[in-house]
């Protein structure tokens, strides 16, 4: 049968429903489906996420072709998103479903010194960096059209499985919409999709801002009570709060006194204590040392028992380090001795020393 060049029209409902059933064939073989879901009209809202739909949409090559893909990110037709380093891989839902693959060169060396040094100093903590926190000097310099952070279009090759003779079909188009959208909830995919590491961006004594707001009277640093629950990702009650910054406790019970006045009352012989047991009695400790994590060694097993002895998901652990859960899992599935930044492994010393306390 010819449709002279073109297919009969398929209403997006029934497209919606057909790719349903093809995408939970492929989860049922083992495939993890990242589906990407826009709420609205908007399909970006966070500083990221804005600043790559602009970038993209700044080049004459792009702006005629890229809103054609907008309609198709809107209405859930990319089914499935996967970013790693250098590449996007996804599939969208039209007449059929299609694969879209687009590879992004890493960002040169000499970009990304000149980035680093642009902003040096300038950005406070890891957690500002991924929220978008930041001045307008570093905005600039992030999103430099020919020298920031985001890709020009010669560092883009885009392929669709798709009979659309356009190198930028509605397909490529929607994906691209789309990464801007992941980009809202996972922001450091950007700098793992251009082949760098966010924490090079932050100085060492600025990297532990996010994890050490509030220092305790007896020297430690502690997380402040405002930052729990944003930095962990949960809610919290301000009475638990409270509880997980609350300092040990100064010194022991005193019970000697009010054990005294209890014999006293039921009438029993007071027993008779020499001078010298006193003397050993108020030598006694009279403030208890504080609960610290057991040393472990910067390895697989080590990230992980350090983990699960607070009590952390993989996500919560990554935010406290500033890094994503995928590099969590990668350390915890390492053989050997860790190789680690600078600011992380002064992260991780003081976790293992009691220089950061955290009350599971």
């Amino acid at each position: 049968m010819s449709w002279y060049g073109w297919r009969p029209y398929v209403p997006v409902a029934v497209r919606r429903a057909r790719a349903l059933t093809k995408m939970e064939k492929l989860r049922k073989k083992g495939m993890q489906i990242q589906p990407v879901k826009i709420e609205g009209r908007k399909i970006a809202r966070s500083f990221w996420g804005q600043a790559w739909c602009d970038h993209l949409e700044k080049f004459s090559d792009y702006e005629n072709r890229l809103p054609r893909g907008r309609t198709y990110v809107r209405n859930g037709s990319v089914c499935h998103l996967e970013i790693t380093e250098g590449i996007v891989n996804a599939i969208v839902s039209g007449s059929d479903l299609y694969n879209v693959n687009i590879e992004i060169k890493r960002l040169s060396q000499k970009k990304w010194a000149q980035v680093k040094k642009r902003c040096g100093g300038q950005i406070g903590s890891l957690l500002e960096l991924l929220e978008g926190k930041l001045s307008k000097s570093v905005m600039t310099v992030v999103t430099d059209r020919d020298n920031g952070l985001f890709p020009h279009p010669g560092e883009i090759n885009l392929r669709c499985t798709c009979p659309d003779w356009a190198v930028m079909c509605k397909h490529v188009a929607a994906v691209l919409y789309a990464v801007g959208a992941r980009l809202d909830v996972e922001p450091e995919l950007l700098f793992l999709l251009r082949g760098v590491d966010q924490e090079e961006l932050i100085s060492a004594e600025a990297g532990m801002a996010a994890v050490s707001g509030l220092s305790g009277t007896d020297g430690h640093r502690r997380i402040a009570e405002n930052e729990l629950s944003h930095l962990f990702g949960i809610e919290m009650r301000g009475e638990e709060a409270r509880a997980m910054v609350k300092p040990p406790s100064k010194g022991l019970p005193k019970t000697g006194r009010g054990t005294r006045h209890g014999a006293k009352a039921t009438g029993a012989k007071q027993p008779t204590v020499s001078s010298s047991k006193r003397r050993k009695s108020r030598a006694l400790p009279k403030k208890a040392a504080p609960v610290t994590a057991a040393t472990e060694p910067a390895t697989g097993k080590g990230v992980a028992k350090l983990r699960k002895k607070f009590n952390m998901s993989q996500v919560q652990f990554a935010r406290l380090f500033g890094v994503s859960q995928a590099t969590i899992s990668n350390w915890e599935n390492s053989k050997g001795k860790l190789n680690f930044q600078e600011d992380t492994r002064k992260t991780w010393n003081r976790l293992n020393s009691g220089d950061i306390i955290l009350n599971s």
